[in-house]
């Protein structure tokens, strides 16, 4: 028999209250008698018997709190972090979620509403929740004689075909023991001669890419052409099944050792037991009556391995492939973002150049200087940093600026490139006018190494990777000392220059 919940509730208060009387009494009684005999001690004592009774209720709160669960504080604001997603499922949502925000940064209007349809086709996947098999191999392996003898197996209904023979048919499938729908799809050969044969077998790649399961399929032991798909299909996390077709060319000895060389080839990619002898559409044979016999396809093997698969692994596999899809999607988008932002920083780049030409032109100086325009350099690392999402401050800016120019001065690039560009110079007739103006194209040339090197510094997300700033601008200095570029550089800067001591 229960007590009422308010009875035990009245007990409770009335035993609390009891023992809070009793405990007051005493430490009254006490207070007294030891006044009484050494007065100076009392009240340390009573502090002391206050504290410890206090500590001991605030253990007793905690711990009743852990095993009850009423310590748990609802979080603050600022205890509210993103927290990664468990499931897979769920983290392929989290990553639609952030690709969806990534697109709206892409300026082109045809690239964006591509990759926001592919964004869309992924959750439309992810909610529908078929599985996708896909068929790949050469055209000579079998694989549309597969799917007919699959079809034909199979227990259950099959859909009408959709796609075309240059996208792949697709079959609807209903496996029993299994609530989700398959869909089974024969690609286009791969390795096809001309180029209707590559572009056929980029859609193959494309439709392969895109499977929850694959099934691989060959007529032999693994050619090189072969074996390169397979791993690379399989080291972006596809899961396959690698299927040996047509076993009935093949003595029952040849075809146990190809079956032995295919496991031992894809052991580290596919267990050995996703490794499956079949032969999907027999050749006919004669009969010593003469008369002509077709053995009935033999893929059993491949059937119950499917539906095991299937069956064990279908929610798993459904996941991992659309946390790949958006993996990919993402990883397409950021390097469009990153693309756009560098030719949005190069333009940025290109107009401190003849800004800081421009300067020097008018005001030259006894020698070439770099850190004198290190104010140009600073509102250029800001306007590059606004381009990449970094608020840099004028002061932090200006202190990247003279620790690049001083770091120019130290590894002599900037003596080497007045000697580049004397030697580049002295064959352009149209330099002979421009007298100190010379100083001006060093420093644009000077200002496009810096820049350049400042975008770097950003797309890396504001590190100078492992070998520092001075790697960093050695390699700019290299790249920008090419034959094609320093001729076109020399063109542009001789008609800037021009243009300043004319206005001048």
């Amino acid at each position: 028999m229960r007590f009422p919940r308010s009875w035990t509730i009245a007990i409770t208060v009335i035993s609390i209250a009891i023992l809070a009387l009793w405990l007051i009494s005493s430490l009254y009684a006490l207070y007294v008698q030891v006044s009484w005999t050494t007065p100076w001690l009392a009240t340390p004592i009573l502090i002391g018997i206050l504290v410890l009774i206090g500590v001991a209720i605030a253990v007793a709160i905690y711990y009743i709190g852990i095993f009850q669960g009423w310590w748990r504080k609802s979080p603050t604001k600022s205890s509210q972090l993103p927290t990664v997603p468990v499931e897979r499922t769920a983290a392929a949502t989290a990553n639609l979620n952030a690709i969806d925000l990534q697109l709206q940064q892409i300026q082109d209007e045809v690239t964006r509403q591509a990759l926001i349809d592919k964004s869309r086709e992924i959750a439309e996947n992810l909610a529908r929740g078929q599985i996708r098999v896909v068929v790949f191999g050469t055209g000579s392996a079998g694989k549309t004689s597969l799917i007919n003898a699959i079809i034909g197996r199979i227990v259950g209904e099959v859909g009408a075909a959709m796609g075309t023979t240059t996208r792949g048919e697709t079959y609807t499938l209903e496996l029993k023991g299994l609530d989700r729908q398959i869909l089974l799809t024969d690609t286009p050969g791969i390795l096809e001669a001309g180029i209707a044969g590559t572009q056929r077998e980029a859609i193959a790649r494309e439709l392969a890419t895109a499977a929850d399961l694959l099934l691989f399929v060959v007529d032999n032991d693994l050619r090189a052409s072969e074996y390169a798909p397979l791993i690379g299909l399989a080291e972006i996390g596809k899961r396959s099944l690698l299927v040996f077709n047509k076993t009935d060319l093949y003595p029952p000895l040849d075809r146990a050792n190809i079956l032995a060389q295919l496991q031992s080839r894809v052991q580290n990619v596919i267990d050995a037991e996703d490794v499956i002898a079949i032969a999907a559409n027999p050749q006919s044979v004669r009969l010593e009556s003469g008369e002509m016999f077709t053995p009935d396809p033999d893929i059993f093997p491949l059937v119950r391995r499917l539906a095991a698969v299937l069956r064990a692994e279908g929610e798993d596999l459904i996941a991992d492939n659309i946390l790949l899809q958006s993996q990919r999607l993402g990883a397409e988008a950021r390097e469009l973002i990153d693309a756009q932002r560098r030719r949005q920083a190069e333009k940025i780049v290109n107009r401190f150049q003849w800004i800081s030409a421009g300067v020097v032109t008018v005001t030259p100086l006894p020698v070439v200087d770099f850190l004198a325009t290190a104010a140009i350099n600073t509102q250029m690392i800001i306007e590059i940093g606004k381009i990449y999402g970094c608020d840099l401050n004028k002061d932090t800016a200006q202190e990247l600026a003279l620790s690049l120019g001083k770091t120019l001065t130290s590894l002599g690039i900037v003596k080497g490139t007045i000697q580049l560009l004397s030697t580049a110079l002295t064959v352009n007739v149209a330099t002979y006018a421009l007298g100190k103006g010379i100083q001006g194209i060093t420093t644009a040339y000077l200002t496009r190494i810096a820049g350049r090197s400042f975008i770097e510094y950003f797309q890396q997300n504001q590190t100078w990777g492992d070998g520092g700033m001075t790697e960093v601008v050695q390699q700019q200095f290299q790249l920008s000392r090419k034959d094609e570029f320093l001729k076109l550089f020399v063109q542009q800067a001789v008609e800037k220059i021009s243009s300043y001591q004319g206005g001048g």
